[in-house]
């Protein structure tokens, strides 16, 4: 770092120490302008930047405005909030110290570890003072069972409240919802539906135990239709059959003599 890179950090600091949340940075380079309302300072590689319980990470970061209020984040971005347990990962950020608002945009992710909550989509924008979420164009919602799939949604963290909107569909332990609006209970996961409804619910019933498989290959009961049951033994037919083109069945014996009849000495 230049001498002049050294002084602009300083003078940075100074600034910035005025305000509720002081500022504290790190780069591996450092490109500053102090001139009267064009104040911009640059971090590139490996840019740090920490304000109150936010830290933020990425290849490149530009502070700007009054008091450098403004930050302007690319390249592997990543922000933890560590008050709120929040987690921020995407290509693009801005980010307002003053408003606490951070905006990404490109494919990004937001973590909510307090409630266990991961949401996608190409742009998400928090709102930190409000604790209001908002997500546009494919957004992915997970919370241990429930998955949500929709182009809008607007995410109450206080009120535990997600509505969706833009075709959305709601998936849980197999059903799955439909409608022109979707409403869900982020602590209960409690599904609302509103608007053109559709579902599928999945059957979960299982199988009497030592119920017969019905499924192909399985084999017909003993004596059951198609398949005769086997002669008893001594039964007429009993044994093994002859095969085709075998010779002549044997002779039936010959009958007994009737009493009286034939020679005898």
């Amino acid at each position: 770092m230049t001498a002049r890179g050294l002084l602009a950090l300083l003078l940075l600091g100074s600034a910035l120490g005025a305000l509720a949340d002081p500022i504290t940075f790190s780069a591996e380079s450092v490109q500053s302008s102090l001139a009267k309302d064009k104040e911009r300072t640059i971090l590139s590689g490996k840019a740090k930047v920490k304000t109150g319980s936010i830290s933020i990470v990425a290849d490149r970061i530009e502070l700007f405005g009054k008091d450098f209020i403004y930050l302007d984040c690319s390249g592997s971005v990543v922000v933890i909030d560590t008050e709120r347990q929040l987690r921020i990962e995407t290509p693009l950020l801005y980010y307002d110290r003053s408003k606490k608002l951070a905006r990404a945009q490109g494919p990004s992710l937001l973590q909510d570890d307090k409630n266990k909550l991961v949401l996608k989509a190409e742009w998400i924008e928090s709102d930190g003072e409000n604790e209001v979420t908002l997500a546009e164009v494919a957004v992915r919602i997970v919370k241990d069972k429930l998955a949500c799939r929709a182009e809008y949604a607007l995410y109450r963290r206080k009120e535990n409240t997600l509505e969706l909107s833009g075709s959305p569909s709601a998936y849980k332990e197999g059903d799955k919802y439909e409608a022109s609006r979707i409403l869900v209970n982020t602590e209960t996961e409690d599904i609302q539906l509103q608007g053109e409804v559709k579902g599928s619910v999945s059957d979960k019933a299982k199988p009497a135990e030592g119920a017969a498989d019905k499924g192909p290959g399985a084999s017909p009961p003993a004596g059951g239709a198609g398949s005769p049951a086997a002669p008893p033994p001594g039964a007429p037919g009993a044994g093994t059959p002859a095969a085709s083109g075998a010779g002549p069945s044997p002779a039936s014996p010959p009958k007994p003599a009737a009493p009286g009849t034939g020679g005898g000495s």
